[in-house]
């Protein structure tokens, strides 16, 4: 059976560098890098050039570069050390649409007595800046966390001119860049955030390893305490073959990230066919400030879930921004935020693409989509 793998913003296949060099580290190198024999030295090495090269692709000093195991720990990090060394301003400002790392963290700290106030968006998915400037105006702020880019419709918010507004009013940001990284030019120094959030398995290199950029001369603390490591901003023996994946994976992208305008054609010629043939079909979200690699299609009068099934069943892996509680399943919280009809909203579908996708995995899901929505529109009750 053939397939295609549209899920490239859950998870990237990886690079086959990548699963080379791991391997190679694995077999070669084995010792811990905080030790000071010769083998833990050469483990210390392939640390710090992986650093170098992940600190390339964001554009910061490797010293500013910190590894965790992956973006939900980075965000978490983030968000816990800002409103620890910011005592006592416990006020959070975050977007209505933000990934659920952050969603998560920032509803901790709202337990812990924090405040978290959410900033709306409209119906393309833009950040409503008006009010980002009345709520940053306030004297409690202890830090503004806000994403890059939408892990589902691929948005990509104003991050420079967030930036500045949080200079202006000396309010640290943090920025999830785990959708944006790899697949847009992303320069934290140029931009000036404070710190940045990201995820190795996002740009075809391994799961369970990530990254945190920290501006030299921010305060921060560590969320996992224990040895030394990472400059003591992080406990614990370091990941070395994810670590030398992540940095493989790092230098890769950064030399094919001009193949995304090559991406972002595919993903439009996928968009038009799809909405050419098949009726009710809409594009969720900006098509103007997105990701290159991103769609969100909703089909009307569907459920997604029904949709993802018949597509995974003839070989085509794609998703939805839904979570499925007590039985029903729900339109994800970033559609709702941008008050997406539900009727749209319940059948949405994100395909996302990468320099991997071929022109043949996009005509073969062309080929059975359609069937499939029509399939379904003939058995399930119109809403």
């Amino acid at each position: 059976m053939q397939e295609a793998y549209l899920d490239n913003n859950a998870t990237t296949r990886p690079a086959p560098e990548v699963i080379e060099a791991m391997a190679d580290s694995m077999a070669k190198v084995f010792a811990n890098p905080s030790s000071v024999h010769r083998p833990g030295q050469q483990a210390r090495k392939l640390v710090d050039d992986a650093r170098e090269k992940v600190a390339s692709l964001i554009g910061c000093a490797p010293a500013e570069v910190m590894f965790t195991s992956g973006g939900t720990e980075s965000i978490n990090t983030a968000i816990a050390a800002l409103l620890k060394v910011r005592k006592p301003r416990n006020r959070i400002i975050t977007s209505a649409v933000e990934h659920s790392a952050t969603q998560g963290a920032c509803e901790l700290a709202r337990e812990r007595g924090a405040t978290i106030v959410e900033i709306s968006v409209d119906q393309q998915g833009a950040l409503d800046m008006d009010q980002f400037r009345r709520e940053l105006a306030g004297d409690d702020i202890a830090l503004v966390s806000i994403m890059w880019a939408n892990n589902e419709t691929g948005v990509v918010f104003d991050i420079p001119a967030i930036a500045e507004e949080c200079r202006r009013a000396k309010v640290p940001l943090h920025c999830d860049g785990t959708q944006a990284v790899g697949k847009i030019p992303v320069a934290v120094r140029d931009v000036q955030v404070d710190m940045l959030s990201f995820a190795s398995h996002k740009i075809h290199g391994p799961k369970g390893v990530g990254g945190l950029y920290v501006r030299w001369g921010q305060r921060t603390a560590p969320l996992i305490a224990g040895g030394p490591q990472e400059r003591n901003r992080r406990g614990g023996t370091e990941n070395v073959p994810g670590i030398v994946g992540f940095g493989v994976a790092a230098e890769l992208a950064k030399q094919h990230l001009p193949e995304m305008t090559e991406v972002a054609k595919l993903r439009d010629y996928f968009e038009s066919q799809v909405l050419a043939g098949i009726p009710d079909s809409y594009v969720n979200g900006s098509t103007e400030h997105r990701l290159p690699n991103t769609s969100n299609i909703g089909f009307s009068r569907l459920e997604s879930e029904a949709i993802l099934m018949l597509l995974s069943e003839r070989g085509v892996c794609a998703s939805a921004g839904a979570a499925c509680s007590s039985g029903s399943l729900e339109p994800s919280h970033v559609l709702k935020a941008m008050k997406i009809d539900p009727k749209i909203a319940h059948g949405a579908i994100r395909f996302s693409l990468s320099r991997y996708t071929t022109r043949e995995e996009i005509d073969y899901t062309l080929s059975v989509l359609p069937e499939v929505i029509t399939r379904l529109r003939q058995v399930l009750p119109v809403g």
